[in-house]
Order: C-alpha cells, then structure tokens, then sequence
C-alpha cells in the first residue's frame, strides 16, 4: 500500500527534546502543545516518505497504564493511536516497561500485512533493530529519525543507523515548533503563586483542635482526661494535628454550646472535607441537613445525559484535576431545580459536603489521578479538584467576591 505509518517512542522523543531545549532528560521540564506536535509529524512525514499518512502510533509509559491527560488528549485526534506500556519506579527513576515489545510487534504486524510502503520510527532504542530488519525483508521502507542530541554525540543506537534506509535529524527548529522549555525561578526566589481559588484555601487558618488531635493519635475513650484538659484540670496545649483537618475535626468548633479551644480563632475557616468519606468519631458532629438534602450528580442524571457525560469525558475532558472539577460543577448546577442549594452551598465555602464531595472524587478517580499514588489522589490534586469545583460554582452562584475574601 503506498501510503505511511508514523511509530513514534514518546519517551525518547520528548526526553531527547527536554535535554535539547532544558538541558536534562525530564519531561517535566517541558511544555508540549501535542496537536501542534502531531501535525508537524504528519507533514514531515508525508513529505520525507512522499506517500499520505495512514496512521500515527504513540508509544509511552504511564503507570499501571492508565491513560494520562496527554494520552486522552492524544487518543481522540484523528489519524493517532496511543499504545500505552507500564511505567515503574526503582531506584527513585521512572522506567518504561514493555514500550519497545508494542512498538516491535506493530512494527513487523504493519509490514508483513503490508499495511504500508514507509514506516517512519522516531525512537533511538537498539531493540528494536530486529523489527527493523524484519521489515525491510517484508518490502518496507524504514525511515528513521533523531532528535538532534544536545551534546552533540548519538542519542540513537549506531546499528539502528547503519540498517535504516533513510535518516533524519529533528533540528531545535523543528522541536521547538511544538515543545518549550518551562522558565525556572532561581534558587533564592519564592516559589511561583498558586491559583487564587488555591491559595484561599491553604490560607485558611488552622486552629489547634484537640479533637482532630484525639482522633488522630487513636486515643481510646475513657484512657485519660478529655483532649484539652490536663489531669490536674488545667488546660493543656495540644500539639496541631499532622496533614490537612477534616471538617468534622473542627466541626466541634463551630457546634452550638462547643468549648472554646485554647488559642483557635473563634471564626474559624472549614478546609477541606476527607476523600475517605463518612468517617463516624466520637464527639463529633454531624453535618448540617441543608447539606445531608443536597442530591448528588447521579440523582440529578438522566441515563442519556449519563450517556452525553461519558462521551465528553472520553473526547474532550483532558484530565487535568482543575479541569476535572470544573466539569462536574458545571454538570451539577445547570441540573440544579432547587437553585436555593447554590446559596445554600455558598455559606459552606470551603467545605463540600460529604456526599458531593466523595462523589466529586470519584469521578476525578477515572482520569487516572489515582495511579501510583497508593489508591489515593495526590494532596495538591485533590485542592485543584476541588478549587476548580469552586471556581465554576462561584461563578453563578455569586460567590466568587466572597471565595476571594476567604
């Protein structure tokens, strides 16, 4: 078939272009525009082989090979398959399990099938050299290319060179069509702001809850005087609890008849709720019932808006955790028929109630925020989840003059 199949190792190329433009192989260093990226492929390909592109193949690591945003983004554009290996830490670095097997079996599938005249491999492992070899016997064209080496030596295996039929270099000018070096600060200056709607929430004070302080150490009840009184009577100092309270750690703060805590601001602001749930402790109180009345998103959708739901995800949510939250507002107002709950929901800022909250993380669990992170979704993630629910819910509900004031 006169036409062209584009394999391409994404580890090598946007490692090799990190080192070119960043001066080091991490990925994070990077900013990729993929479509951009996909495009020039395409047209460097179609004119280096001079036959139409049938299909572009991306190859890439992600861990326990759950898509990442890229890979979604990457998946719904047209002429573009994502073929995705495991990806696992040792020695405190990332390794790409099982890349170059897939890139190997597509490589001499697509030739003995003749499902093409040229392949093109941008890659620069010497594994692959018996796929290359095997399809050349098969009466296919390889075309390989490099991505020019920051320090001037090979970044490509030689025996892959020696065997291809045709050799390119993808100069600085043509990677930096698609892919930028992020800025870095330098080392003396602060780190750079977070989101507004993120730093209102991590700038929520944090009173001393002897509560929070109890429940977290697992202190049995009955085994000492209540949290907050010495056994002779005085108050005692308890140490701040580790990580982020919950709301219901410092419910009791705000609980008719609750006893002030020793140095905690008598306005305290709620943070975050916890992505474990309903979690029942001891002396604690329950949500208020204006939040426990609030339906979820399931109980406001339709089984073809849940359909609709489901095909946005797939095509056009990207992944990212503020994207991600932004997305499930939007849905869960416009559903909204008792348009009291926004005004209602406002007064809680920060805190989302227990039930949308856990629902809201469940959702973000399918994009992938989950992997490698023990089945739990990554502290930052979770305030951009939820700072992105804010951001699209502040919105109409007229909240955002008072989500900045937080």
């Amino acid at each position: 078939m006169d036409r062209c199949i584009v394999l391409v190792d994404a580890g090598y190329l946007l490692g090799a272009a990190a080192s070119l433009l960043a001066g080091e192989p991490s990925r994070s260093r990077i900013t990729v525009d993929h479509a951009a990226l996909i495009q020039a492929l395409r047209d460097r390909a179609e004119s280096d082989t001079e036959r139409p592109l049938l299909r572009i193949y991306w190859f890439d690591g992600a861990p326990d090979r759950v898509p990442q945003p890229e890979h979604r983004r990457l998946r719904v554009m047209p002429r573009v398959t994502v073929r995705l290996g495991a990806l696992t830490r040792s020695d405190g670095r990332w390794a790409q399990k099982g890349v170059d097997a897939a890139m190997h079996a597509e490589l001499t599938e697509l030739a003995r099938n003749r499902a093409c005249s040229d392949i093109v491999l941008v890659t620069g492992d010497g594994d692959l050299l018996p796929g290359m070899m095997a399809a050349k016997e098969h009466g296919v064209a390889v075309h390989l290319w490099a991505v020019q080496a920051a320090d001037g030596d090979y970044n490509q295996s030689e025996d892959l060179v020696a065997e291809a039929d045709e050799r390119r270099v993808l100069d600085r000018a043509w990677i930096t069509q698609a892919v930028r070096a992020k800025e870095l600060t330098a080392v003396c200056a602060p780190p750079p702001a977070p989101r507004p709607e993120i730093a209102a929430i991590l700038s929520a004070p944090l009173p001393e809850s002897a509560l929070a302080a109890a429940a977290e150490a697992g202190v049995a009840e009955g085994e000492r005087a209540p949290a907050g009184v010495a056994e002779n009577g005085a108050p005692e100092r308890v140490p701040a609890p580790k990580g982020v309270p919950t709301p219901k750690d410092l419910a009791a703060l705000r609980a008719p008849g609750a006893q002030p805590v020793q140095h905690a601001p008598t306005t305290a602001t709620l943070r975050w709720s916890s992505d474990k749930g309903w979690v029942d402790r001891p002396g604690v109180v329950a949500e208020p019932a204006e939040a426990l009345s609030m339906p979820t998103l399931a109980q406001l959708t339709t089984a073809e808006q849940r359909w609709a739901d489901r095909e946005e995800d797939i095509t056009a949510v990207g992944g990212d955790p503020y994207e991600v939250g932004q997305v499930f507002a939007r849905r869960w107002i416009s559903r909204l028929g008792d348009q009291g709950h926004l005004h209602r929901l406002s007064g809680m800022y920060p805190r989302i109630p227990h039930r949308i909250d856990g629902e809201l993380l469940r959702y973000a669990a399918r994009f992938g925020l989950l992997a490698h992170k023990d089945d739990q979704i990554d502290e930052h993630d979770r305030y951009a989840i939820r700072a992105g629910f804010w951001r699209e819910f502040d919105v109409p509900a007229g909240a955002g003059e008072h989500a900045s004031a937080e």
